[in-house]
């Protein structure tokens, strides 16, 4: 499978950073490069996920599907209790 085009990003980093990103490069035997592409990665799907979780929690609350604040506190304080309350639904 052919490779993807690349393109070179700079970035300016602390001092301190880029020491620990020098560390954890040589400590894995990998390239600087290769560790900011993981970080990246990373940092994007999370981004991406969040993302999705936000437009379909105000989809849902667009379409009225809402939990009132007072049933979610209850149910927050009956946990870790012996009689824990079910997750309210809207």
């Amino acid at each position: 499978m052919p490779e993807k085009p690349t393109r070179v990003v700079t970035a300016h980093l602390p001092e301190d950073l880029a020491k620990r990103l020098d560390e954890y490069a040589q400590r894995q035997e990998r390239s600087k490069g290769w560790i900011v592409k993981q970080a990246l990665t990373d940092w994007i799907s999370q981004e991406d996920e969040w993302d999705r979780m936000t437009r379909e929690g105000l989809a849902a609350a667009d379409a009225g599907q809402l939990v009132d604040h007072v049933r979610v506190e209850a149910w927050a304080k009956s946990l870790g209790t012996d009689a824990p309350l079910p997750l309210p639904k809207p």
